[in-house]
């Protein structure tokens, strides 16, 4: 990957909708080789996709909780995965990490409001087999969501 392959990918981040031609003339490239370096990246997973990211207020998701969850028996690797499983088919759930610390878990979670996050914590999250503790903590303000990757290490 060589500096014009990361500037490539820094505007793509930016603006995932950047025809061919603006972004070969943003990396002085004619656009058939900046297409051609932009269908490897692809092919080679560093561009893993592209997707419009939604307003969550404005599609009616007012709502985002950070989910902690301790599993009761993290060496049970069926049980694990039985687990990791249902929580990545639980729409509420963009995001499910396993992480170190107390939790074994933590979601990041978004519903309507309070009401809609306690009927999915109480009536399916709690209910999972394997779960022995959860701890929730409610974003107050989001600072920074989705932000580009940082790439100075690349070169």
């Amino acid at each position: 990957m060589d500096a014009t392959d990361r500037e490539i990918l820094t505007r793509l981040q930016a603006d995932g909708r950047l025809p061919n031609a603006a972004l070969a003339e943003a990396v002085h490239l004619s656009p058939s080789p900046c297409l051609r370096r932009v269908r490897r990246l692809e092919a080679e997973g560093v561009i893993a996709g592209y997707r419009a990211v939604l307003g969550r207020p404005h599609v009616g998701l007012e709502l985002t909780v950070f989910v902690e969850i301790k599993v009761a028996s993290p060496t049970h690797e069926t049980a694990t995965a039985d687990l990791q499983d249902a929580i990545s088919a639980m729409e509420e759930v963009v995001a499910c990490y396993i992480v170190s610390g107390d939790a074994d878990l933590l979601l990041e979670v978004v519903t309507p409001g309070l009401a809609a996050f306690e009927r999915f914590l109480m009536g399916r999250l709690l209910l999972l087999p394997g779960v022995a503790n959860v701890r929730s903590n409610f974003a107050i303000r989001t600072v920074k969501r989705d932000g580009p990757l940082p790439l100075g290490h690349l070169g």
